[in-house]
């Protein structure tokens, strides 16, 4: 993949990833914070954001969403590694929700 595919394919995740996120506040607002791992102040500015300013942020070279599950033991019990796959999720939700939001300063 070259830069500029890989640019392409950046900016596009950041478009769905925004739209996404401002769905599912827009249905059940509690539900997304848990589920998106932000706070109520990012939860705001994602709302407020108008259609051309969501359009210049997915424009951006940065990936603006961020994988939570970086804790190998979470990943795990995501991936159904083991013969308990249910009990894995809920155990891995259990531990992303003792995670706190993330917070934009």
């Amino acid at each position: 993949m070259n830069q500029e595919q890989l640019l392409a394919e950046l900016r596009e995740t950041n478009l769905a990833y925004l739209m996404l996120a401002r769905q599912m506040l827009r249905d059940d607002r509690h539900a997304a914070l848990y589920r998106l791992g932000i706070g109520e102040d990012v939860a705001d500015l994602l709302e407020s954001l108008t259609a051309a300013q969501v359009s210049k942020m997915a424009r951006s070279n940065m990936l603006l969403c961020r994988f939570r599950c970086d804790d190998r033991i979470i990943l795990e019990m995501l991936c159904g590694y083991g013969k308990e796959r249910m009990m894995g999720d809920g155990h891995a939700a259990i531990l992303l929700a003792g995670r706190p939001a993330e917070v934009m300063s």
